[in-house]
């Protein structure tokens, strides 16, 4: 999107249980329509306001200009891939507990969005994308793309190509793809590392490896990365960004890849990626 245009429609996408939502929603709302921006609300936004209409969550990217997120990580991850497609950018207003994506506290809600609006440089945070072919499907991916078991405590085994050579089989509980972005979400807990979102690379951490010595890679964000389905009878599940997701059969092929789409996050520019690793995380201290 071409940021010289001024913005005149903005969507709104919400964590329809968040406490105070309609009053946070209205103050919003009012400060939006005395900028004169027209407000898209997706269908249980205007339900919370008694208004008619509304529009489907996944249809608001491609008809807004901006789009604000009232939530959590989660609610973010619903509309990150339609976002990116749509080129526009996303500022995530955290009312839920960690919010790393949705990183603007409500009390900076009305300033970050001045100075968003005012266009002032400086940021908007371009993060990095994957993509995921697998069944003759395509998805995007901001966060991860988790390979691992079912409910039984048998482990699964994954055959891992990059760049079309055999790197080697992982017996385990899984595999987590991950981006910058997402090296602070499953992975992290999993024991890989923090990485800057500016970091063009693609991280693979395995989940409770039988091989102990199987730790964390980082590889360049060019590689293409293919993963094999080798174990017969468990049942192993694909979940993407912890949103989508499905069972996997014996010798399935995952295909994964740096997208060429990127995602545009609104970040607050009182507070830098190092300030939110140590309020988020506790860095350390």
């Amino acid at each position: 999107m071409d940021r010289k245009k001024k913005i005149k429609k903005i969507g709104i996408a919400i964590k329809p249980h968040a406490p105070g939502i309609e009053k946070i929603l209205k103050e919003l709302m009012s400060y939006l329509e005395r900028q004169g921006i027209e407000c898209l609300l997706e269908e249980v936004a205007a339900r919370k306001m008694n208004l008619p209409g509304g529009f489907p969550r996944e249809k608001l990217p491609g008809l807004s200009q901006a789009l604000i997120i009232l939530g959590g990580d989660g609610t973010l991850l619903s509309l990150a891939a339609a976002a990116a497609r749509a080129d526009i950018p996303v500022i995530g207003l955290n009312l839920g507990r960690l919010g790393f994506l949705t990183e603007i506290p409500v009390d900076e809600a009305l300033p970050v969005l001045e100075a968003f609006l005012k266009d002032k440089n400086g940021f908007i945070s371009q993060r990095t994308l994957l993509e995921v072919n697998y069944k003759d499907q395509t998805d995007l991916c901001l966060n991860d793309i988790v390979l691992n078991k079912g409910a039984l405590a048998r482990m699964i085994e994954l055959l891992i190509f990059i760049n079309g050579q055999e790197v080697t089989r992982l017996k385990g509980d899984g595999l987590i793809l991950s981006s910058p972005t997402g090296s602070t979400a499953y992975s992290l807990s999993a024991g890989g590392p923090i990485v800057h979102p500016g970091i063009e690379t693609i991280i693979l951490t395995p989940i409770c490896p039988h091989t102990l010595s199987f730790r964390p890679l980082l590889i360049p964000a060019n590689s293409n990365i293919k993963i094999k389905l080798l174990t017969p009878e468990e049942k192993v599940y694909l979940t993407i960004d912890g949103q989508r997701g499905q069972a996997l059969d014996k010798n399935e092929i995952i295909e994964v890849k740096k997208s060429a789409l990127e995602l545009k996050l609104v970040t607050s520019p009182w507070r830098n990626y190092y300030n939110l690793v140590k309020e988020k995380l506790g860095w350390a201290e």
